[in-house]
């Protein structure tokens, strides 16, 4: 005989749990007897029941989980090309800031020119001028028959012909080149007096005159004409040499490409004050010129007469660069492969006349205001280049011991 559930509704029986459940006591509510319900947090609705089954979730645009794979190849590039940029741009950074290490050096004597043998260490230049100059370079014994070269035991002098009037075929004038060679070195050029004057091209320079441009060339002193701009320090080189480096120097840098097909072959060339040449440089008694020649770079100084470094005025010291300061020119590595641009050089001086840089109507008329025309004015009067020559105490060279 079943015994009846006092609590049993009528649906009992046809529950899930069926008669399972037909024993246990039910309540309509907890109220009827004297208790709460617990309470629940509401929770939202679940995605599906907003959009369906069979929706998309959409996800923000900057989460790569809902990207397309081209999207992804496109930022992934992009990341790149920004990691790229920074990396390139430290490098650069690092070579606008690169600059060779000029340490000391420990050098030697082992050239010198000067007093009344200073010509024997010298050859004579008598071929055609290549740049076109109005001038015809004479041989030693005409050089000294002219009196256009000679040398007492304390000075020796390079001058153009001052004698000859209305003359029609070029100014006689001296170039001479050393007939040692050097790849490297310290040059101390003991300077008393420059030339200057309209029509005059001269300079103090070093070259293979075998090889250029292959083998470089450079210019310590040049001026033009009058000389009134301060003096001109350029290398000339083939290519693969430039200057647009960082660089220590107290003169005014000009082109930075050092190829001699650039720029008219202008070079790359540091211009010094109005005192570094000329008749401003001779009235102060003239001065020292040093060329440092090395793998880390060239350089220049000028030293006025009153200045000039007691290593370099006393005989028995070593000249040390790395004491002198700031240079007035200076052509670092940075760029240039020194040692392979620069190869058995001659150091070589002249007086050039007209030709293409003093005889250019930019610099003979509109820079110096020179009367008539360059050729016009060399040939008539030889007077008008009385200050036109070199007058030198000495030439020294030194090398690593």
């Amino acid at each position: 005989m079943r015994t009846e559930n006092p609590f049993a509704s009528p649906e009992d029986d046809y529950s899930r749990f069926g008669s399972a459940t037909a024993s246990l006591p039910q309540f309509d509510n907890y109220t009827n007897h004297g208790r709460s319900a617990p309470q629940t947090t509401p929770q939202p609705p679940r995605y599906s029941e907003v959009f369906g089954s069979n929706a998309v979730m959409e996800r923000q645009w900057y989460n790569p989980l809902g990207w397309s794979g081209r999207k992804k190849l496109i930022v992934a590039g992009c990341v790149v090309v920004v990691i790229v940029a920074v990396i390139v741009g430290a490098v650069e950074g690092v070579k606008a800031n690169a600059y060779p290490n000029y340490s000391q050096l420990n050098y030697t004597l082992v050239d010198t020119f000067s007093g009344s043998s200073f010509f024997d260490n010298f050859e004579y230049y008598t071929s055609t001028d290549p740049t076109n100059g109005w001038v015809q370079y004479v041989d030693s014994q005409t050089a000294s028959m002219m009196n256009l070269t000679y040398a007492s035991d304390s000075t020796a002098v390079i001058k153009v012909d001052t004698d000859t009037q209305n003359q029609t075929s070029g100014r006689k004038s001296v170039r001479i080149t050393s007939t040692n060679t050097y790849d490297n070195g310290l040059f101390i050029f003991d300077v008393v007096h420059t030339p200057y004057g309209c029509a005059t091209w001269p300079a103090l320079w070093l070259t293979d005159p075998s090889n250029w441009p292959e083998h470089g060339e450079i210019d310590v002193m040049e001026s033009n004409n009058k000389g009134t701009q301060g003096n001109d320090m350029t290398l000339h080189t083939t290519s693969g040499c430039k200057m647009n480096a960082k660089r220590k120097e107290t003169g005014t840098a000009l082109y930075s490409n050092c190829l001699n097909t650039a720029n008219d072959n202008a070079g790359c060339g540091v211009k010094g004050k109005s005192a570094t040449y000329g008749e401003a440089f001779n009235n102060n008694g003239g001065g020292v010129y040093a060329m440092e020649l090395r793998d880390a770079g060239i350089r220049v100084w000028m030293f006025s007469r009153d200045d000039i470094p007691s290593d370099i005025s006393n005989s028995t010291s070593s000249p040390d660069p790395s004491t002198w300061g700031e240079a007035l020119a200076d052509f670092p590595s940075t760029h240039c492969d020194i040692s392979s641009h620069f190869k058995n050089q001659s150091i070589i001086a002249n007086i050039d006349i007209c030709g293409d840089l003093a005889g250019a109507t930019s610099y003979y008329t509109t820079i110096n205001n020179c009367p008539d025309t360059c050729t016009q004015f060399a040939a008539e009067n030889g007077a008008n280049f009385t200050n036109a020559y070199w007058e030198f105490n000495s030439f020294k060279v030194y090398q690593t011991s």
